[in-house]
This record gives C-alpha cells, structure tokens and sequence, in this order.
C-alpha cells in the first residue's frame, strides 16, 4: 500500500465524510424534533459538530482496517445514530418516515451542493487537483450514503421509512427483523446483492437526476 496515495486519499475525502455522517445524523435529529421528540435536542445530537456523530471504531477504525485488507476495494463505516424515541413523535407511523427520509434527504442535497461547487470551479477554470477531486469525492460519498441508507431494511433509514409505509400488520413483521437487520444488511453487502441490485442502480439514477439539475448551471458557465 502506497502511504502518500493513502494520505492523498484521506486528506481529498475527510471533508466531504464529516460533512456528510454530521449533517446526515444531524438532519435526522432536527426531524425528530420538528415532529415532536426532542431526545436528539435534549443529548445535544442536533449539531454540527463532528465528535458528537463519530463512533471511534465504525467511523474511523473499521473503513480504515477494510481500505487496508482490501486495497481500497471495500469500505463499510457507520457513525452514531441519533436517538429517536418513535413513540413520542405526534403520529408516529407517518412521521417516522419523515424523520428517517431526512438523513438520505441531506446526503442527496449535499451532493448536488459538491456538484454546483465543481461545476463552478471548472467554468471558472479553476484547474487545482485537490480541490476538484474534493467535489468529486463530495458527490461519491453522499450518493453512496444516500443510497445504502435507503436500501429497505431495518435499522436502515429504508427499513424504517417502508415500515411507515405498510400496513400495520407488514410492518410489524418487518421491524422485528432490527435486532438481526445489521448482520443481514452486512450479508448482503458480502455476497454482492447489495452492490449489484441497490446500489449501482440508484447511484445511477441519483447521478442522472443531479446531471439533470446541474445541467443550467454547466450552460450558463459554458
């Protein structure tokens, strides 16, 4: 393993990692609130600031050991979730979608944000490596976050916001897969169906949906 390409790599993506877990679980938080649980308020979650979202070993430790053991081929990370106290939500069924919807919302947005920055930098001919694959990395690791968390499995945010959405008796049957979602989520992930049936697929569509946004801004600087 090249140590300065490992250097160069951290350095381009550490901002836009941060940027997306703090705002990700930060989004999740002030939805929770909005709708009438303010657990996430009371512990401090809706910040910020970085350390209130880090878990040592699922945001650094582990993506870390897994770039190593796998030359970059794999990476699996998590920050701390928010905790939310479902049944405190006015309508608990229906707002749970929204509090869950809000951290890939935030992820989705951020990425557009990194788009319209790297659009503006190349129209404004602005030709510094580090910075333009900074906007790239930007937009990579909010699709791929927006996209996983969507993935409809609990404790996902997809597994949640597919519970609000079934009847009642669905639902039930599927939130009793949280306990074992995780090790399910990360079997998955192993054997390849994930990547081949979820992510590549929505990433794709994401991708066009941005292209196609950001589309009048790339005129205009043309």
């Amino acid at each position: 393993m090249d140590i300065a390409q490992l250097i160069q790599t951290v350095a381009i993506y550490a901002l836009p990692v941060l940027f997306a877990i703090t705002v990700h679980e930060a989004a999740h938080g002030y939805a929770a609130l909005h709708f009438g649980d303010p657990t996430a308020h009371a512990l401090g979650r809706i910040s910020l600031n970085p350390l209130k979202h880090i878990d040592p070993v699922g945001t650094i430790v582990m993506p870390l050991l897994l770039y190593f053991a796998t030359a970059g081929a794999f990476l699996f990370g998590y920050a701390k979730p928010v905790p939310v106290n479902f049944g405190r939500l006015r309508n608990p069924k229906r707002d749970m979608i929204w509090v869950a919807l809000a951290g890939p919302g935030a992820n989705l947005l951020q990425a557009l944000l990194w788009g319209v920055v790297g659009v503006v930098l190349l129209g404004l001919q602005v030709e510094e490596y580090f910075f333009l694959k900074m906007c790239e990395a930007g937009v990579k690791i909010n699709l791929v976050l927006f996209a996983f968390n969507l993935l409809p499995l609990p404790p996902l945010d997809g597994g949640r916001i597919l519970v609000g959405l079934l009847p009642w008796r669905a639902a039930s049957m599927l939130a009793r897969l949280e306990p074992w979602g995780f090790f399910i989520v990360i079997a998955l992930v192993l054997v390849g169906v994930v990547d081949t049936y979820w992510l590549h697929p929505v990433i794709a569509a994401s991708q066009n949906l941005l292209a196609l946004l950001l589309k009048p801004l790339a005129m205009l600087f043309g």
